[in-house]
């Protein structure tokens, strides 16, 4: 009869050990704990405007804990406006003018690399977004969005093109998607690309920016003030939610959008996150839905840069969706990246995003798709941050429209 009497103990044994083992394992993938510090905005709002839910805005702050070196690495390059990496580890960074460059995790540039159709700089337009073939290690093929230069206007386009073997230019471009219709001005192209976990291509567009275009981006037969779903092909993925609706752009998965020049993919869920340039107050990040409208300019956190409110001064409609968070006064959020790396844990799974005219880049700490903390990055520098993305180091690295490339990366210890 003893025999049996030890098998109830065995098995109890053994359930405590694996209990404890999975309460190990729950610990190590918990968040580590943040300090809860003051908002990190202390200016006046721009508007009276009341958020929506707690933690819509002016969350509490935080401060990374672990030691972290900024260095800038290279400096000199012509109105950079993306940073993103190469398979092999090195960084291809776009130029506005027309022209791009690869750069070493040490800095080291090279050429500028030509082959791209003409480019309208102006303003707010040039060569933008750069992302890499998820088979670039065969195909060496880049895609590209860049703002058109036609004699009837410019408009968001979607190119796609082959990088040299001797890295000196970028062969047999052609022109993927565009987000019609052309349109003379210089402003509000969106513009940024992300690959999905299926291979196909999520764009972001901006509305133009000017009154007579701006509600095209409650229209679904256009390409302003979206984000578009296309294959590499540049054709509507399947499932795109208005596939099938009459008079529909067919590549439209949202709409509603004012100027998003921010996009990445969350590294866990796989869903679709977007940075947005509000007009005086209403800078956005939002969590993209298929079929979703996000809003501008019916409803909006900010008002027009002369003070008067916008359309009828509503931030919330039946049928349009809440920013996850919004700033007033400012940020000027454009490109964004998740942090997937374990080289810093407490930043796993945060969101940065490059801040222009704040000039600093903002880390955004998320839970359950809710801000929990916001930090305050590299303040001090004076730069207007327009791009930022990880590394196949576990470093972030910035570009700024003044031209420097910046590595952010945990300190080495000696």
């Amino acid at each position: 009869m003893k025999q049996f009497r030890i098998i109830p103990i065995i098995l109890s044994f053994f359930a405590f050990v694996s209990a404890s083992c999975q309460e190990e394992k729950k610990n190590k993938n918990e968040e580590p704990p943040q300090e809860q510090l003051p908002p990190v905005e202390t200016q006046q709002p721009n508007t009276s405007y009341k958020p929506a839910f707690d933690g819509q805005t002016r969350i509490a702050g935080v401060k990374t804990v672990t030691p972290y070196d900024v260095k800038i690495i290279a400096d000199g390059l012509s109105k950079p406006w993306s940073v993103t990496a190469l398979p092999d580890g090195r960084l291809v960074i776009t130029e506005k003018a027309g022209t791009m460059r690869i750069a070493t995790t040490e800095g080291e540039l090279s050429a500028p690399i030509s082959g791209f159709p003409e480019v309208d700089d102006r303003n707010q337009g040039g060569l933008l977004d750069v992302a890499p073939a998820p088979d670039f290690d065969v195909s060496r093929i880049l895609y590209f969005t860049f703002a058109e230069k036609t004699s009837q206007g410019s408009l968001t386009a979607v190119g796609k093109g082959k990088l040299s073997s001797d890295e000196k230019q970028i062969e047999n471009f052609q022109v993927i998607f565009r987000a019609v219709p052309y349109y003379d001005n210089s402003m509000h192209f969106g513009s940024r690309i992300v690959f999905d976990n299926k291979g196909n291509i999520f764009i972001s567009t901006g509305e133009r920016s000017d009154l007579v275009t701006r509600p095209n981006a409650q229209l679904l037969d256009n390409g302003y003030g979206k984000v578009i779903h296309i294959t590499p092909d540049g054709k509507p993925v399947a499932n795109n939610p208005f596939i099938n609706t009459q008079g529909a752009l067919p590549e439209i998965y949202s709409y509603g959008h004012r100027n998003p020049q921010g996009l990445a993919i969350h590294p866990s869920t796989q869903e679709l996150w977007l940075s947005e340039m509000g007009p005086r107050g209403g800078d956005e990040i939002n969590l993209i839905k298929s079929g979703k409208n996000y809003g501008w300019a019916t409803i909006t956190y900010g008002i027009e840069y002369s003070g008067q409110t916008i359309g009828e001064g509503i931030t919330q409609k039946e049928g349009m969706e809440q920013p996850i968070y919004y700033w007033d006064p400012v940020l000027s959020p454009s490109g964004m990246t998740f942090y997937s790396s374990d080289a810093i844990p407490e930043w796993k799974n945060n969101l940065f995003i490059g801040g222009l005219s704040s000039k600093h880049i903002a880390r955004i700490v998320l839970k359950n798709n809710k801000v929990i903390g916001e930090e305050r990055l590299l303040a001090d520098e004076n730069q207007r941050f327009r791009d930022i993305g990880e590394g196949k180091d576990g470093a972030l690295y910035a570009v700024t429209d003044e031209g420097r490339l910046y590595r952010i990366a945990k300190k080495k210890l000696n």
